[in-house]
């Protein structure tokens, strides 16, 4: 249940212990390249839009189990919507005892949650967004990934400008569905991804894919058979997606070149760990696993 307080022309959540505010910022600042978001002196700034009005989010932190968010742009009248989306956002929901119950007897988890205290995963909380997002970061690294992103949603995404700032929204699935393969490609996209992002954005516009036709299979198994069934979409990016925008806390994408990286350095070991013995060092994270991946991509970065 969401935990909020209406403050008239802005609102407070009110978020579970487990929660760190400036772990956020650092995970959402990880990248000089990001264009859906903004950091300026620990203030968040996100665009987001709800019934076709855009909504400018100030998000900070007033207390250590509080989140208060201003509206720069005016105060909007659907506030219990937008307490929605961020609590969704930041996985307000899930209670990270159990995680840290076993975390603490792990000997990979032990140091990460004890320095990483209160991070939560970040999500993407739009589904086409997040299907795009994973396509993109397929086989690429991470920069040239944020630059395609960049490009993507400055030719087809919709910006305001405030304070001498532009704020940019990730473009819709009607916007991508009308689109050729060859206007991905002038991007730089290759063709098989230019196909693949065009194709879901025609499935989700018709409705063959939605967000809530997922939540509804309740069977992990399910859920990620179906995505797998989505062209472009392979075991990775469907653990990615149900981990990023689903909240499934036991996706696991064991096959994630960051994961092997850390797992490389955390236990000092001098060659990256095989499937095998990844299996084997996440016995103990059943039911966890996306939040043990989580800490471990956050161990990479500064």
């Amino acid at each position: 249940m969401v935990k909020w307080i209406d403050l008239e022309t802005s609102i407070d959540i009110c978020t579970p212990p487990e929660f760190n505010f400036d772990e956020l910022l650092v995970f959402l600042g990880r990248s000089d390249r990001e264009i859906l978001h903004q950091i300026k002196n620990k203030e968040l700034y996100k665009l987001i839009k709800v019934n076709e009005k855009f909504i400018l989010l100030k998000i900070t932190s007033t207390a250590p189990t509080t989140v208060h968010v201003d509206f720069p742009l005016g105060t909007p009248s659907n506030r219990e919507e937008i307490a929605n989306y961020i609590w969704n956002w930041f996985d307000l929901n899930k209670d990270l005892k159990s995680f840290y119950t076993i975390a603490k007897k792990d000997k990979i988890l032990s140091p990460l949650v004890e320095k990483y205290a209160g991070l939560r995963i970040i999500g993407i909380p739009d589904l086409f967004e997040a299907l795009t997002w994973a396509i993109i970061g397929q086989q690429i690294n991470l920069t040239f990934a944020y630059t395609l992103k960049s490009r993507l949603v400055k030719h087809f995404g919709e910006n305001l400008e405030w304070n001498k700032e532009t704020y940019w929204l990730h473009p819709t699935e009607k916007a991508i569905s009308k689109l050729h393969v060859n206007d991905l490609k002038q991007l730089q996209f290759t063709t098989r991804k230019a196909e693949y992002i065009i194709d879901i954005a025609k499935a989700m516009t018709n409705g063959e894919i939605t967000k809530e036709g997922l939540l509804q299979l309740k069977d992990f198994e399910q859920i990620h058979k179906t995505l797998m069934s989505i062209r472009g979409v392979g075991a990775w990016t469907a653990d990615y997606v149900m981990m990023k925008c689903l909240n499934h806390p036991s996706a696991f994408p064991i096959a994630d070149v960051g994961i092997h990286n850390a797992l490389k350095v955390q236990l000092q070991l001098e060659r990256k760990p095989t499937i095998e013995e990844i299996k084997q060092y996440a016995t103990n994270w059943e039911g966890w696993q996306a939040y043990a991946t989580f800490y471990l991509w956050r161990s990479l970065y500064v």
